[in-house]
């Protein structure tokens, strides 16, 4: 998600003019949902969610005889990954003024004292990994490892430094549905590992497509996403080969019906044919901007669509 030094707040005092009209408008509130990015710990709600609820429906165990664990589960890795994401905030805050989509976050703009950003993203994690303690174990080490993946493997290593940073990023992404079944069942299954790799095969074609969206900031902000530094043409050929590797993915989560095998090798077919019809455009931004915003579609639908199987 660089560089383990201090960085120093020069980079701060000498972002974009137009960030003070941001310091107007925003509240405490966003400035904190800004913080936590609200919408990396939401989305990454939705797999814990999922990987809990089929353990339970797989292990023959009520919803609602288990609202604790539910409970526990859903603000443990709540707060772990708000925690993980405010520390990268706090290393990212010397680039992320070159970066239209991060200019305005609370660290860019001095609103924060990047000393409490730090503080924050500690004490959440210490609160993440506590409220997981009252599940299992084997779900609290596998919180903790993606803390570690996403904090020091990505975050303070890889992310300015190689351009397999994406790759080793998606480690910290493909944990939380493992989270989620490991607070119900400890002994993982089979289908708790397929979710795993279902999530962590998702997200190279995903961030590489942002990537090429933005890969003049990632340029001047010296981030050597693949784009950066193997242009378009060869992007574009690792986001086909990364869909193609989600195809056999749904026959290893026969459990949930053919139904479902249909849908996911439907949205995967459907993915792999957008990829492919990259190609054929000349307008590589556009496309990047279609697969991105088809990567977000089939994450949702997926994902919702176990859990609506299981009630049918």
């Amino acid at each position: 998600m660089s560089n383990s030094k201090a960085y120093g707040d020069s980079a701060i005092e000498n972002g974009p003019a137009s960030l003070q009209g941001t310091l107007e408008k925003t509240t405490a509130w966003k400035d904190f949902l800004a913080l936590i990015k609200i919408g990396i710990v939401n989305s990454n709600l939705i797999t814990t969610f999922t990987g809990l609820w089929l353990a339970l429906h797989f292990s023959g165990q009520s919803f609602l005889d288990h609202l604790d664990i539910v409970f526990f589960t859903v603000a443990g890795s709540s707060l772990i990954i708000a925690g993980s994401c405010a520390i990268n905030n706090y290393v990212d805050r010397d680039i992320d003024h070159l970066m239209e989509r991060t200019k305005s976050r609370p660290t860019v703009t001095g609103k924060v004292i990047p000393g409490k950003v730090l503080g924050l993203g500690i004490v959440l994690i210490g609160l993440g990994t506590l409220c997981l303690f009252f599940t299992t174990i084997t779900a609290t080490v596998i919180g903790l490892l993606g803390v570690f993946s996403y904090v020091f493997l990505y975050t303070l290593w890889s992310k300015r430094q190689l351009v397999s940073n994406t790759i080793i990023g998606s480690i910290s992404g493909a944990v939380p549905p493992l989270i989620g079944w490991a607070a119900v069942d400890a002994n993982l299954d089979m289908m708790a590992w397929a979710l795993f790799v279902l999530m962590f095969i998702w997200q190279p074609p995903h961030f590489y497509a942002l990537a090429m969206r933005r890969v003049k900031e990632y340029k001047a902000a010296g981030v050597p996403m693949l784009p950066v530094v193997k242009g378009f043409k060869t992007t574009k050929i690792h986001i086909v080969v990364w869909v193609a590797a989600l195809l056999p993915i749904p026959f290893f989560l026969t459990k949930l019906g053919i139904p479902f095998l249909i849908l996911a090798s439907v949205l995967n077919i459907g993915w792999l044919v957008l990829g492919i019809y990259g190609y054929k455009v000349k307008d590589d931004i556009k496309w990047a901007k279609l697969m991105f915003v088809y990567s977000l579609q089939y994450l949702t639908i997926i994902f919702v669509a176990m859990v609506l199987v299981t009630l049918i």
